[in-house]
């Protein structure tokens, strides 16, 4: 303690480290993170995939105008379409209903405390905890946005046919690493996307290659069977089909998803390729080889994640309901 309080003496209180702080509650909300993992634990218990839209959902608020819970906000003074009704978000009311409850549970024993950004990092951990990975220590202090724009989503996030050049300029721009961007692809061994994204891979991928030449025979049948050609069915039944990212352990996050790419058997177009650009093949293959230190990779990435353009102090709000600006 005696270290971090001269290191953030002599950078004038300024950086994110001295502002976000592991022992952030200790006195205005000391059981939140026990809280907070109930509430997760019993809605994963009803439905265990909610695990990675959990994971997912900080990911895109973070990216997006900072760790502010702003891709929660369904009304904002503007009037304007907020993050939540881009294309690239869509995220299911399930999800969204889950951080309701934990917001609710908190509030409850420490109301107008507990910012709904920080919410979402605990309930992020709490879904990577659960799905095998090990706990890891989330700093408080985050402050909550009042503003969010779906106009704000175009650049920011990813996409499913980035090249890994587009991704790694964006994980450099919001002060991540490449390492960090492969190690949090990892979370892709659970969850699911939708066929949509698959078709330019599988059906039409160049002007002389019908299908992407990169992918497993085996895999690419597969695929193609969960996946038909656009037109086969109407737009309504399409654009519901959904495969998982990673089918041999949907539910559990590992290394086995790396081991899947370096066979050509990733779902999707940025995914696998990782495995085909020199400036991430080599950490894909160190993962695979190496669960505990992917695992150890994962968790700091998050960690560095929830502490992408945060609002401290006496910025922003802590909502009431994360739902609305207060």
């Amino acid at each position: 303690m005696a270290s971090k309080f001269i290191l953030c003496w002599l950078r004038f209180f300024s950086s994110v480290e001295c502002l976000l702080d592991d022992r952030f509650y200790e006195k205005t909300c000391p059981q939140v993170e026990k809280i907070i993992a109930n509430s997760v634990n019993n809605s994963l218990l009803l439905r265990p995939r909610l695990a990675a839209g959990l994971i997912r959902l900080q990911f895109h608020d973070c990216f997006v105008n900072g760790c502010d819970a702003s891709i929660l906000l369904d009304t904002t003074p503007s009037g304007e379409p907020v993050e939540k009704t881009s294309k690239a978000n869509g995220f299911s009311s399930k999800i969204l209903e889950c951080v309701d409850r934990v917001k609710a549970d908190v509030e409850r024993e420490c109301p107008g405390v507990v910012s709904c950004a920080d919410i979402l990092a605990y309930a992020a951990r709490e879904a990577v905890v659960q799905d095998g990975l090990p706990h890891y220590p989330v700093p408080g202090g985050r402050r909550d946005g009042v503003s969010s724009s779906a106009k704000g989503v175009a650049g920011n996030l990813l996409s499913p046919s980035d090249s890994v050049k587009t991704m790694a300029k964006l994980f450099i721009r919001k002060g991540m690493s490449v390492e960090d961007l492969v190690a949090l692809s990892g979370a892709h061994s659970i969850g699911h996307t939708h066929c949509k994204h698959l078709h330019k891979r599988l059906y039409n991928y160049s002007s002389t290659q019908a299908q992407d030449p990169s992918m497993d025979l085996a895999h690419y049948l597969s695929l193609k069977s969960s996946c038909p050609k656009p037109g086969a069915l109407s737009k309504e039944v399409t654009d519901k089909l959904m495969v998982p990212l990673e089918p041999s352990t949907p539910l559990r996050l590992d290394t086995v998803y790396y081991t899947q790419l370096l066979n050509g058997k990733g779902v999707l177009q940025s995914d696998q390729a990782l495995t085909n650009d020199p400036t991430t093949s080599g950490i894909v293959e160190r993962f695979a080889q190496n669960p505990s230190q992917w695992a150890a990779a994962f968790t700091d990435a998050m960690i560095r994640l929830g502490k992408v353009d945060v609002l401290t102090g006496q910025e922003g709000e802590i909502r009431r309901n994360c739902r609305a600006v207060n």
